[in-house]
């Protein structure tokens, strides 16, 4: 069955991976939707399977072999599913499809190109303020001209999600969302104290960085078209081209580790990246598994940012990840991890290239090492946010699209009180939270991105104390794949638990000197 399973898996990832490589071609579209509408299908015969393992006389055999993990990892999945789901979920697929679609097909007219929502965000780092402020109207009208559909799917994917919660009895989607997550031992309440915790911790250290960056260009408030711009003399850039970088890659991991080393010349020389930008392209980014193969799969595209960096270091953090697990661990069932730990993998490797930034941006990597880590801890707020505006609009599903909309932006003064756009009504009345496709796609993942952050930090902060110590902890969190729960895998590698009072302001302790001692 594990074998099977595999070889379905991989069968999935080719078809996802070449229907987002050119949405527009109509076999893998339809490959797409045909997956989309069977997939549903399979699952009640693996709940059948997981069943008959529950209750095997032998199961104590299977965890003394396996790990209790295997169990409760079924066991989350039984509770999950009702066939009364089925219809919903090839609903829900067809809709997430749209939305992306949607994304794909942006062709916005500017500065005398034709660019995709990729092409046009490298605008936001112009030297020329008119430039960035028109660039990120265009991006904004982009939103706008759609906003009555993606209102209408928002508002249909709520009406599903919610309906699954109830065939499960949930008063709505937000428990199942959580099991869909893979959460084993926390729950909202955990959650909303996070949130408590970087509103207190977070929202203030990131005014005062926003208000330095205004000094620092020389403008009386940073605007949101100004957000992307840290530097007056322009922002770190790559030293090359999309090959450059690659190469650089390559030499980096090499340097990194033995394991790192061996882990990039499989992903090169296997051709398993997709990184150049393309008209059709889907506007995303992502890893996923070929299990089957025992390989990962990364997909971006590059804009020749330093954004193209984080793709080198976050993607391929998850990537290297599922290299080691799936080398590791013994069944296919452990080769991914619930979400809330992944990404501790693909932040922490970005925080492990640090060293290597001028092999990257020359005689720039200082400013893309400050850059970066701003970055890192000003996006903490807008992900929180994310988070409680899913909580809000599956909870209170009475909402009107518009009244959604304003819940967003009373997020926004919430934890990003800095926020100020000029002259856009759409955005002024919340319209911002359209562009976040995890909001569509991947109902509660968001939170994952600020939890993880706290691991990423505490590993920046030991690789700077002990770089051996950390690196054998992160090849722990590595190997373990998902064979442990979340806290359970945070005590394995020697994390601590970003829900208890005051882990905050320990973990981005060193980060937070840094950045006000550069500012």
């Amino acid at each position: 069955m594990d074998e099977i399973s595999q070889e379905l898996t991989t069968s999935f990832s080719t078809v996802h991976i070449r229907h987002t490589l050119d949405t527009t071609d109509e076999y893998y579209e339809k490959e797409n939707e045909y997956l989309n509408e069977q997939y549903p299908m399979v699952m009640p015969y693996l709940i059948a399977l997981n069943q008959a393992f529950m209750v095997c006389r032998f199961r104590a055999d299977f965890e003394a072999e396996f790990g209790k993990q295997l169990f409760v990892q079924m066991e989350l999945q039984q509770k999950a599913f009702c066939e009364a789901n089925i219809p919903l979920m090839q609903k829900e697929a067809k809709l997430t499809d749209e939305y992306q679609k949607i994304m794909a097909a942006a062709a916005i007219e500017f500065d005398g190109q034709t660019l995709n929502l990729y092409g046009i965000q490298k605008y936001f780092e112009h030297e020329d303020r008119a430039k960035r402020k028109a660039a990120f109207q265009a991006y904004s009208d982009f939103y706008h001209s759609h906003e009555e559909r993606l209102e209408e799917i928002w508002d249909e994917l709520i009406a599903i999600r919610n309906e699954m919660g109830r065939n499960l009895g949930f008063e709505n989607y937000i428990p199942l969302g959580y099991m869909n997550q893979g959460r084993t031992d926390y729950g909202m309440e955990e959650v909303a104290s996070f949130r408590e915790q970087v509103r207190r911790e977070l929202v203030p250290l990131c005014q005062k960085l926003y208000e330095a960056q205004a000094k620092r260009l020389g403008v009386d408030k940073i605007m949101v078209y100004d957000e992307e711009r840290v530097y007056p003399d322009g922002n770190a850039e790559p030293a090359g081209d999309d090959d450059f970088m690659v190469e650089q890659a390559r030499k980096m991991y090499h340097e990194m580790s033995p394991e790192t080393g061996e882990f990039i010349d499989f992903m090169i020389d296997h051709e398993l990246m997709d990184l150049k930008n393309k008209p059709g392209k889907a506007s995303t980014g992502y890893m996923t598994y070929l299990p089957s193969l025992k390989a990962s799969f990364v997909f971006s595209c590059f804009n020749h940012t330093i954004g193209d960096m984080q793709v080198l270091t976050h993607e391929l953090g998850h990537a290297f990840a599922g290299y080691m697990a799936m080398r590791h661990q013994p069944i296919a069932d452990y080769y991914g991890v619930s979400t809330d730990i992944a990404e501790i993998h693909s932040m922490s490797m970005e925080q492990f290239s640090y060293p290597y930034a001028e092999w990257f941006f020359g005689d720039q990597a200082d400013k893309f090492r400050f850059a970066h880590l701003q970055d890192a801890i000003t996006f903490v707020p807008f992900g929180v946010a994310v988070d409680e505006f899913q909580h809000i609009c599956y909870a209170h599903p009475k909402l009107t699209p518009k009244e959604r909309t304003y819940e967003w932006h009373k997020l926004e003064e919430k934890y990003m009180p800095w926020r100020t756009y000029e002259n856009d009504e759409f955005m002024e009345r919340g319209g911002y939270w359209y562009h976040k496709l995890h909001i569509y796609l991947y109902p509660f993942y968001y939170i994952n991105y600020t939890l993880t952050t706290m691991g990423a930090m505490e590993f920046a902060g030991k690789n700077r104390e002990n770089h051996e110590a950390a690196w054998e902890d992160y090849k722990k969190l590595c190997s373990c794949g998902g064979s442990m729960s979340y806290k359970e895998t945070l005590r394995h590698a020697n994390l601590a638990v970003p829900f208890e009072e005051g882990s905050v302001a320990k973990a981005i302790a060193q980060a937070k000197e840094t950045l006000l001692s550069q500012m």
